[in-house]
């Protein structure tokens, strides 16, 4: 009898010191808190399944087109800008105080990227990339392809800075046309809060 409750001593300080180690060396769960209130959302739901995403610069957001899952919907941009396109929409959206989707004025891909490439990027790119910095976190990549050019865009947003009173960011376009050599291009724009991107460098 005394060498039974020896042996079961045994195993149960073996248990014990086994239950003592997963506990030491085996990560608990990792949580996530709420963002504090002065930080930027970049996307995230506004408290608890409130129907809109806060945007970058302070504005909100009904619908991200698929950029928090990392894949620009341009199907569903172009049904928003509808047939405008060119400078029709680019005097437009500055003005629109109902607009649905962000947008990016200015130079995008410049000289470096080629002068095809850069008259290949329309105003789904464009409305794209915008919606891209608007919600998307700091070095989240967004991806999209235009079927009518066959370029392929992947858009990094990077650091947010602040220039005379504008929300701007740092950002990376690759462009990969089919069958050619990618261009990488760093670029940066500020918003006024309305959602119109203007690239300033």
């Amino acid at each position: 009898m005394a060498e039974c409750r020896k042996i079961w001593a045994g195993r149960n300080a073996t248990a014990m010191a086994a239950a003592a180690f997963w506990a030491l060396t085996v990560p608990a769960p990792l949580t996530f808190a709420d963002p504090p209130p002065w930080a930027p959302a970049h996307g995230w739901r506004v408290k608890h399944e409130e129907p809109f995403y806060l945007g970058y610069g302070g504005r909100r957001w009904e619908r991200d087109y698929g950029v928090l899952d990392g894949r620009c919907n341009r199907q569903a941009v172009g049904a928003v800008l509808g047939g405008a396109a060119g400078a029709a929409i680019g005097s437009r959206v500055g003005k629109d105080e109902n607009r649905q989707v962000a947008t990016v004025l200015g130079a995008v891909l410049g000289a470096a990227a080629g002068a095809s490439i850069g008259r290949d990027m329309d105003e789904k790119d464009r409305a794209c990339l915008g919606q891209v910095l608007e919600l998307t976190g700091a070095e989240r990549d967004v991806t999209w392809t235009n079927p009518e050019s066959g370029v392929a865009y992947r858009v990094i947003p990077l650091a947010g800075f602040t220039d005379n009173g504008r929300s701007c960011r740092e950002f990376v376009t690759f462009a990969t046309p089919s069958g050619r050599a990618r261009t990488t291009v760093r670029h940066k724009a500020c918003s006024g809060g309305d959602g119109v991107w203007q690239v300033i460098g």
